[in-house]
């Protein structure tokens, strides 16, 4: 196993919606050539996204260019808060990044997000390529950084925009979290 990886993690692009079907904004297929054009040379030798649509069209202009395939993966669709419309919604999300083990009815806790989201990262520690697109959602993306650095709460993930984008760096034993979108547009 390589232990030098470094791979970027991104919230996709601007979209329609929150279904899995949504399609981008025509704000957010601009985004996501301007997506492409700030990871065209970041070395990327390999493409995985959540299986959502906005997800999947968010990094489609960077696989053309780089010519690789986008490899879908369900683990990394957005984390399910509940399956009921929640008013307080914002509040119980809140709640849930400092009690991770917290589950609502018909959802899945921070915790199981974060894990299914993790699990995909350690995946590609054992994977001879050395730099990773990975495209996802808010939610997941924000549970993801927080497992890499335990200070990540709630304030991180509302700061997030469409797209977002951190990296994370793999140097023997030592990892290195930097948002590195947030100036970029």
């Amino acid at each position: 196993m390589n232990k030098n990886k470094t791979m970027y993690l991104i919230r996709h692009c601007e979209a329609t919606g929150q279904n899995e079907d949504a399609e981008l904004t025509i704000n957010g297929r601009k985004q996501a050539v301007k997506l492409a054009d700030f990871l065209e040379e970041k070395n990327i030798q390999y493409i995985l996204s959540s299986t959502y649509l906005r997800a999947y069209k968010s990094i489609q202009p960077l696989a053309e260019r780089l010519q690789l395939p986008i490899h879908k993966d369900e683990r990394l669709i957005e984390r399910k808060l509940s399956d009921k419309n929640l008013d307080e919604w914002l509040l119980l999300l809140e709640k849930s990044f400092t009690n991770l083990d917290i589950v609502y009815e018909g959802g899945e806790s921070s915790r199981q997000a974060m894990e299914r989201g993790v699990t995909v990262i350690k995946e590609c520690m054992y994977r001879k390529e050395t730099t990773f697109a990975i495209v996802t959602h808010g939610n997941l993306l924000s549970l993801i950084w927080k497992y890499f650095d335990q200070t990540v709460c709630f304030k991180e993930w509302r700061e997030l925009s469409n797209p977002d984008v951190l990296q994370v760096h793999f140097n023997q034993e030592k990892i290195t979290v930097n948002r590195i979108w947030r100036n970029h547009m």
